[in-house]
């Protein structure tokens, strides 16, 4: 039994082909009964927005295409024939070793489009649940995943990879904390896109005493609030962005997040007596850069943010490469248990001869002498316990088999000499 891949992800495909091959519910089940029917019966889809993908056990290798073909087949009702082959280019296949590895990654968020991410282990534990629910998992995948799993958490636990912020507006909104101190200050927040709505999640964190969201229509900023605001305990206020400038003078701290083609404050007409710090999230910039030359100011802009935001990728990278030898130490236990189920047939039928034969035995025994309680268990286990004996080191030996050929070879023999 060999581990196989098939599928569409986004290292080739842009979001307009992942869309066209992203499996719902039914489309799952419709796709693990097709491989049913096909001999496939341990399989289990990973569909994220990132990824379409279907791990899955064969036997024989004629079966190797067949997963391709059946995924084609399954979007093909609403894909056109010209868009199949748009469909071929990306679709990606493997086998073996490199799969288990490459499964082992995924689930780790090593293979994610943001690294280290950790949103993937829920969504491999959802598949993997879809899967045994539905009936299309056993003891090989069941071992694959789960071990994934362990080693996904270990390399979570010992890196702490996804707690480095890759985020413009968390790393800008930290940076600002880490400069000044959020709590108990006022903050006034300008702009009410997605930008802002981030700002005022993470801004909220560090529990500062108000909030104060500066923009041109109030139905914007209520929405804002409606869908970001979270913590009741802080002073949220709305006012026009006409008076931002006064409204400066008031807060402590200023963050902008609008999508204007012009700066939004000028330095010129800034009058600031006290020190203040601000954060200017947006591109085109919002925030006069002169204020950099303010002694009173602390500006932090997209520049700066861009800078820790490479910073942190950087380590995400080389804790990824020290995560590697976990992985790897973890595949290879994996592969070895895998290696070892392809005799375990073989041992069981053996370890059934056994039983036949003590119990063929026994029975004889039994019948011929007048035993009492006592002795018929010390014959029965004496019989057991020699035929362990003898089996021992072919069982052993079985098991130490690291090569497919040498394993069929040895089981055939095995199979042949105790007619099994």
């Amino acid at each position: 039994m060999k581990f196989g891949y098939c599928g569409i992800n986004y290292r080739k495909a842009n979001q307009d082909i992942r869309d066209r091959v992203s499996f719902t519910d039914s489309k799952k089940e419709e796709m693990l009964c097709l491989l049913e029917e096909r001999g496939i019966y341990q399989s289990m889809i990973l569909s994220t927005c990132n990824r379409s993908e279907v791990f899955y056990f064969y036997d024989d290798d004629s079966q190797k295409n067949e997963v391709a073909e059946c995924f084609k087949r399954l979007f093909l009702k609403k894909t056109s024939e010209s868009e199949i082959h748009l469909i071929d280019a990306y679709l990606e296949q493997n086998f073996g070793k490199d799969v288990v590895e490459y499964f082992f990654r995924v689930t780790a968020g090593l293979e994610s489009m943001v690294l280290g991410e950790d949103q993937i282990l829920g969504q491999v534990k959802e598949a993997y649940e879809f899967s045994k629910t539905m009936g299309y998992s056993k003891k090989e995948l069941n071992r694959v995943v789960t071990d994934a799993i362990a080693c996904a958490k270990k390399i979570k636990s010992l890196y702490k990879i996804s707690e480095i912020p890759l985020s413009v507006g968390y790393v800008g909104v930290k940076e600002l904390n880490l400069k000044c101190s959020i709590e108990g200050k006022k903050v006034l927040l300008i702009g009410s896109g997605q930008t802002a709505g981030l700002a005022l999640k993470y801004i909220e964190e560090y529990k500062p005493s108000d909030i104060i969201i500066c923009n041109r229509t109030r139905e914007k900023a209520l929405e804002l609030i409606k869908d970001n605001g979270e913590n009741k305990n802080i002073n949220i206020q709305i006012k026009n962005l006409e008076d931002r400038y006064d409204l400066m003078r008031e807060c402590d701290i200023v963050v902008s997040a609008t999508s204007s083609p012009h700066l939004v404050i000028n330095s010129h007409k800034c009058q600031i007596e006290k020190k203040m710090w601000l954060l200017d999230l947006a591109s085109p910039r919002d925030i006069d850069a002169e204020l950099k030359n303010n002694q009173s100011c602390t500006l932090i802009d997209l520049d700066m943010i861009g800078e820790i935001v490479e910073q942190n990728k950087k380590e995400r990278q080389e804790l990824s490469e020290k995560s590697s030898g976990i992985i790897e130490k973890a595949v290879e236990e994996t592969i070895t248990w895998l290696n070892l189920t392809a005799v375990d047939g073989t041992i069981e039928s053996l370890q059934k001869r056994c039983e036949d034969i003590v119990n063929d035995s026994f029975s004889y025994i039994n019948r011929k002498l007048s035993l009492t309680e006592h002795e018929q268990m010390v014959i029965e286990r004496t019989l057991k316990a020699s035929l362990k004996r003898l089996l021992r080191e072919p069982i052993v030996e079985l098991k130490s088999i690291e090569t497919k050929e040498e394993q069929e070879l040895f089981k055939s023999t095995v199979e042949r000499l105790f007619h099994i």
